[in-house]
């Protein structure tokens, strides 16, 4: 704490030169800048969702565990990177495993490489094929630009397809108009050494808004176990454009771009010769570069009725993907979609999709893909029918996502949900859904050699992990159920439980030894591969408060419960996976955030964090304490403090055996937002 005080001493000093501002206006809409603290909990429970049933619902009326984070809890938040927003959702795991990469999922099942939770940004699906998941480290847009973050905890596979298993994450970002003017943030801290973006936005003739920007942070490594530097430090410049044109009184087109470049600290997995009794570890610095191109085009054909058409292109290249192989990726999609309202009882939405992808590899004696290069193809349909049984009060959502994917063919996700408002300040909610989680190349192609032991006659016995090309879907049935209610203007309550039974779901079994010649030596290879013999069931509860205690204070407290009970066929021989499965995820989670509106210019925000202990790997519990000062100087220029991890000077969140795992320091920042 006394290295932190003399970082933010300084500050404090700037902090009080500051003229003080006259108070904002507020308003009630929908808009990005909207101060929620004016509004009360109804106003919050009629915020708007998409990410549900792909169209605009209130967020009262949604049969699903959604939580939404607006651009106020963002600013509030302190928060540097997306992935820390992300621990105020109940329900959602999130772990720092180094100061580079994170491990996030919803309702269990966490790991660096998860498939089971999909994220899009602006409806673009981020989800690496090749890797099975999301490079969080590269998803780093501005934080001021983003609208809103819809979380939903539980499938989504009937609306979104393959991956959307245990829950979805999708990155609204405001339209251009909502961000004219110039901006420039800046800021600095013993972790986040530097950082800063530079945006404008303005007007190109009569019918078009355009915003463009660049942004770069530097940000510091975390020590390792020993309490020296794990080498995990980084930076990425990064810069993109957003134009928003309305093109005739039914048609609006959306177009956006982003491009970066960066590197970052790794550590580097190679295995020396086949006789090498295992692998070697070495810290290196690895780049990244890449960028996206989407376009979204939206036709009103009437008040009841609108089409939506989307296409994207993406590419990327990570030169030390698994710490051991080059990867490139590209990716086109194009999807269509058509919403309409038949009659005064039912809403249906319907839409096609395909998907080409692209990936190139270089790997080594280590690890490495096989094939190497894959192009690969995604086919998809869906429908979804919202009926009134009784308007206002009774409806019932059914639908279904057909696809067909490279692997392992075609795949159903149908859903059934319905929602019961017996008035105005309570909703019940109940859903049954069966979601799918395909292979990713990892699972079918991977090698990964171990090392070598000494065999009969002196031939080397190589240890190795295989990819299975008959590697099957991991399968989720989903029973859910929720209430939502207003106790009164300033007390919300929010409440989902849940019942999951998986199938096929991972196990790493013996295969038969084989004779290889290359590289020499001639060895003897024993193998291990990926099976589908495991299954079990899931359960848990989650808990979101709003409550408003006085005019100037708010507190949202939350809570959550799971626990896993895994069972193996009779003809796997997998001794780890269960205790793996069902010890690796913390079984409760708690938090509290706190906001505080000190003065008109000068508002306190706190979140308290409470992260159990896990059994597998031994890991304690932990509790993560942050808090920061924002000071509302004149109209568009202010200054925040934000301290971060204050319990304890380090702590470990997370292993993963594939990753150096790090200690989380204590960290403290400035940061000066200046719009103009």
């Amino acid at each position: 704490m006394r290295k932190l005080s003399k970082l933010l001493s300084p500050s404090l000093a700037l902090l009080l030169c500051c003229p003080p501002m006259s108070a904002q206006k507020s308003n009630h809409g929908t808009g990005p800048d909207v101060d929620l603290t004016t509004m009360n909990i109804e106003d919050l429970m009629n915020v708007k969702v998409t990410s549900v049933s792909a169209k605009e619902q209130k967020l009262s009326q949604t049969a699903s565990a959604v939580f939404v984070i607006t651009q106020e809890d963002i600013r509030r938040s302190g928060a540097a990177k997306i992935p820390d927003l992300l621990r105020m959702v109940p329900g959602l795991e999130v772990a720092q495993i180094n100061s580079n990469t994170w491990a996030i999922s919803s309702r269990g099942l966490n790991n660096e490489l998860s498939d089971e939770l999909l994220v899009l940004l602006d409806g673009r699906n981020v989800f690496t094929p090749t890797f099975g998941g999301v490079f969080w480290n590269l998803l780093d847009l501005p934080l001021e630009n983003i609208e809103r973050i819809e979380v939903i905890r539980g499938p989504g596979g009937a609306t979104w397809g393959t991956n959307a298993v245990n829950g979805i994450i999708n990155i609204i970002t405001k339209k251009a108009d909502q961000t004219s003017g110039a901006m420039v943030v800046a800021g600095a801290g013993n972790i986040d050494q530097g950082f800063g973006t530079a945006q404008y936005g303005g007007r190109l003739g009569k019918s078009t808004d355009i915003r463009v920007y660049s942004k770069y942070f530097n940000q510091g490594h975390f020590p390792d176990s020993t309490g020296h530097d794990g080498g995990d430090d980084w930076h990425i410049l990064r810069g993109g454009f957003r134009s928003d044109s309305t093109l005739s009184e039914k048609d609006a087109l959306m177009i956006q771009g982003d491009l970066f470049t960066g590197r970052e600290g790794d550590s580097v997995v190679f295995l020396p010769s086949v006789t090498s009794p295992g692998l070697l570890n070495s810290l290196t610095h690895s780049g990244q570069s890449g960028g996206f191109l989407q376009s979204v085009w939206k036709h009103t054909n009437s008040t009841r009725s609108d089409t939506t058409l989307g296409i994207s292109y993406s590419a990327y290249k990570i030169d030390n993907f698994l710490n051991a192989v080059t990867e490139a990726g590209k990716i086109f999609s194009i999807n269509f979609q058509h919403h309409v309202a038949w009659g005064e009882q039912q809403d249906f939405v319907w839409g096609v999709g395909y998907e080409y992808s692209t990936s190139r590899s270089e790997g080594n004696l280590a690890v490495s893909l096989n094939p190497a290069n894959l192009n690969s193809q995604l086919f998809s349909s869906f429908i979804q029918d919202e009926i009134a049984l009784v308007p206002d009060r009774f409806y019932l959502t059914v639908g279904a996502k057909f696809e067909h994917n490279y692997y392992t063919g075609f795949a159903v996700m149908p859903s059934a949900r319905v929602t019961f408002s017996p008035s105005a300040h309570h909703m019940l909610w109940a859903a049954v859904s069966r979601a799918v989680s395909t292979p990713s190349s990892l699972d079918i192609s991977i090698r990964a050699n171990l090392g070598s032991s000494p065999g009969p006659g002196g031939t080397p016995i190589l240890s190795s992990v295989q990819g299975n090309p008959l590697y099957k879907n991991e399968d989720l049935i989903a029973y859910e159920l929720g209430y939502r209610t207003t106790v009164s203007t300033r007390l919300s309550v929010d409440f989902a439980a849940y019942y999951n039974t998986y199938s096929n779901e991972q196990t790493t079994e013996p295969a038969a030894a084989f004779l290889e010649a290359l590289p020499p030596p001639v060895h003897i290879v024993m193998p291990s591969t990926y099976e589908n013999l495991m299954y079990g069931e899931a359960h848990g509860l989650e808990i979101a408060v709003n409550w408003k205690l006085a005019d100037r204070w708010t507190i949202s407290p939350g809570f959550e419960f799971e626990r896993f009970h895994m069972h193996l066929r009779p003809s796997s021989q997998d001794t780890g996976a269960i205790a793996e499965t069902e010890g690796s995820d913390p079984h409760l989670h708690a938090y509290v955030r706190s906001h505080v509106d000190v003065s008109k210019t000068l508002a306190w925000d706190t979140s308290a964090y409470f992260v159990d202990r896990t059994i597998f790997d031994a890991l304690p519990s932990f509790t993560r304490l942050d808090t920061g000062l924002t000071w509302n100087c004149t109209e568009g220029f202010s200054i925040s403090l934000f301290g971060q991890n204050l319990v304890r000077d380090r702590h470990l969140e997370f292993e993963q055996s594939s990753l150096e795992s790090t200690l989380v320091k204590r960290s403290g920042y400035i940061k000066v937002t200046w719009r103009f």
